[in-house]
């Protein structure tokens, strides 16, 4: 894929000198995003073999979502909170249902079944569960007292400084007390030669860089584009800039599935949609309230939270057995499918979910 990094000059290019060529700019910015997230996988799978599966999936997954954390502080600026809110569900059900679907299904493909490290991928699972009980009760609240309330706000902060608090909790239980469980079962090849550390995380911050200003640029140029196109705002937020900001997880998850290491893809799916739930977006509200125009609140739309929780229960299905094959991976995209069908029929001119 390295010579796809011919579209990053020429990204920038057509944003310099052709900013109204929005589908090119796109397209151009899509392929320059390719290249630099196969390289940030690498470097990911490289610090696994010295930190194991489980810190090289969360290295992985931090590194991917801060260009999309950035995106979002940016939106958070132009108070664009409908779009904020259906990126970050857009980015749990992705990475449940898509990444890791198209990595049981790329793996399984390659090999009979493939087996994982369900202690630790049942811990992650019931921490998504419990981001997605947070994201209901602000709903409810929401429908019962109103929107004008400041009861509201003060709600959203509280919930977000606890989630804040129950992922540094988890951190420290993947990380010191039991970080076991999530080293992983890859044994890496004696006979070849070990990477450098330090030029895997220079790689990592390199690729980082690229890849948030390559996405800011394709983002900016999303909303547009799908105007022409008749698209509605939830269709874009939860699948177009939710997927777009997210290749970094894709590529890997599904690198690492091939290579029949799938305690590092599961630890990269599954622990994206968690550090969005538990980290990104309580952090987002804690930001809008000195960033935005105005506090964005925890109330999500009715049915973006529906989506999170059907999302999140049958992942907690899948991750139950330690065990994975290409039916799994197949019944996840269909799922997946179905919902961005769904959202694709939505009117144009809608501007939330209920």
């Amino acid at each position: 894929m390295t010579w796809l990094l011919i579209f990053v000059p020429v990204t920038i290019g057509f944003e310099v000198f052709a900013p109204e060529r929005y589908l090119l700019i796109f397209i151009a910015s899509a392929l320059a995003i390719l290249p630099l997230a196969r390289w940030m996988g690498d470097a990911t799978e490289q610090l696994a073999t010295y930190f194991g599966e489980g810190v090289g999936g969360l290295l992985n997954a931090t590194f991917g979502n801060a260009a999309e954390l950035i995106i979002a502080l940016a939106a958070l600026r132009a108070g664009l909170y409908d779009v904020v809110k259906a990126s970050i569900v857009g980015s749990i059900i992705g990475n449940v249902l898509l990444v890791l679907g198209a990595a049981m299904l790329a793996g399984g493909l390659r090999h009979q079944e493939q087996r994982f490290n369900a202690v630790a991928a049942r811990s992650q699972a019931t921490m998504l569960v419990l981001a997605a009980i947070a994201l209901m009760l602000p709903a409810y609240f929401q429908s019962t007292v109103g929107t004008t309330t400041q009861g509201l706000d003060r709600l959203s902060v509280s919930i977000s400084i606890v989630l804040l608090l129950a992922y540094l909790l988890s951190l420290t239980f993947a990380l010191v007390t039991h970080r076991s469980l999530f080293a992983g079962s890859h044994v890496p090849d004696e006979g070849k030669a070990q990477p450098s550390k330090a030029r895997a995380i220079s790689v990592l911050a390199g690729t980082t860089v690229g890849i948030a200003w390559m996405s800011e640029i394709l983002v900016g140029t999303i909303e547009p584009a799908t105007h022409q196109l008749g698209l509605s705002k939830v269709f874009v937020g939860v699948f177009v800039v939710a997927v777009m900001g997210n290749a970094v997880e894709h590529a890997t998850a599904i690198f690492a599935a091939m290579k029949d290491r799938m305690d590092l893809s599961l630890s990269i799916a599954i622990g994206s949609s968690a550090q969005i739930a538990l980290f990104v977006a309580p952090v987002l509200v804690l930001a809008s309230l000195f960033l935005g125009p105005m506090p964005m609140d925890f109330a999500f739309p009715a049915g973006l939270v529906l989506l999170v929780l059907v999302s999140v229960l049958i992942t907690a299905q899948v991750a139950n057995d330690g065990r994975s094959d290409w039916l799994e991976g197949t019944q996840l995209l269909t799922i997946y499918l179905v919902l961005g069908l769904t959202l694709f029929f939505v009117p144009a001119n809608s501007t939330s979910s209920h």
